[in-house]
């Protein structure tokens, strides 16, 4: 079922139970007021009161959809499935490479259309998707389909490494105790591999680092084997992983000295060296923190100079 028909068939179930319950009155409220209550498009609100119209449940006096009848009880739709995963999937991705090839950045507009477009899925998908991440208080709604990417201030990004730091430091602890024939000691090696691919290549290739980034620390926090620690790689991934508001007058150096510390982390995480291993890791988060907060006080610099 596309995600149009399966908004449409839950409306239209919303407002035969308003109708049976007497929620909704006679002669019922006014088109903008039903897209406002059930937080939709006036399309969807005419595509569902013809519906209800064609069914006689409404009828349409001096203008207005009144109520004719009472719905019968099987006059509903059943339950559909719900917008499929891997449409989920695509959106989050294409927002990601938006963010990584920096076509979004703090105090841009992210259009539920345009997005749809370059992820071919449904707006509505965008939506569902664009209102979950909204809730890290990134991105605010701004209406018409349209959404503001926001800043974030110190305070924030302290508040989040501090999250980071006791996540990541626990999984690896937990990744330490993996028997020898854990397939992800198999996917350390091949990330040290790559690692040192990439470094000696970094003059054209540097960029690939944010994709090497993003593996290194979800193979970590895989090993805390907690569904809640996933979800929070989500916004990690976007912040830091895609090094979301920072410029990029030094972003070749950042990348270099990140991959060294990336090495170093796999080495003693292979070497089992529990006690280096946790050093490396602490030490690869000091670095991120003062480079991201090295970033927030000039982007403050510069939006003052914009406004002196």
């Amino acid at each position: 079922m596309s995600r149009p028909q399966h908004l449409r068939q839950s409306v239209i179930n919303q407002m035969l139970d308003g109708i049976t319950k007497g929620h909704l009155p006679s002669p019922l409220p006014s088109q903008a007021a039903l897209a406002e209550l059930y937080n939709i498009s006036r399309t969807t609100v005419r595509h569902t009161l013809d519906y209800l119209q064609q069914r006689g449940i409404l009828a349409r006096r001096a203008g207005q959809f009144c109520i004719a009848r009472a719905p019968a009880g099987d006059e509903g739709f059943q339950p559909g499935p719900t917008p499929d995963a891997e449409q989920a999937g695509r959106v989050e991705a294409a927002f990601h490479e938006m963010i990584r090839q920096r076509q979004l950045r703090p105090g841009d507009a992210v259009s539920e259309v345009q997005l749809a477009k370059s992820a071919a899925v449904s707006a509505g998908t965008v939506h569902d998707f664009l209102l979950r991440f909204s809730r890290y208080g990134l991105l605010e709604a701004a209406g018409r389909g349209e959404w503001l990417m926001k800043p974030f201030d110190q305070a924030y990004a302290e508040n989040l490494f501090e999250l980071r730091e006791m996540l990541e430091t626990h999984a690896l602890q937990r990744f330490l105790t993996l028997p020898a024939d854990d397939p992800r000691w198999m996917q350390a090696r091949d990330l040290l591999t790559r690692h040192r691919q990439l470094h000696t290549m970094m003059d054209d290739h540097y960029r690939r680092f944010a994709g090497l980034d993003r593996e290194l620390h979800a193979l970590i926090m895989s090993a805390a084997d907690n569904p809640f620690f996933n979800q929070t790689l989500e916004i990690i991934s976007v912040i830091f992983h895609f090094h979301y508001q920072w410029d990029e007058h030094h972003l070749k150096q950042r990348n270099i000295v990140a991959t060294e510390e990336h090495m170093a982390l796999l080495l003693a995480l292979i070497c089992r060296n529990d006690q280096e291993a946790m050093r490396e890791l602490r030490a690869h988060l000091a670095t991120a923190r003062r480079t991201m907060s090295e970033a927030i006080r000039g982007q403050r610099t510069l939006d003052q100079r914009k406004t002196g």
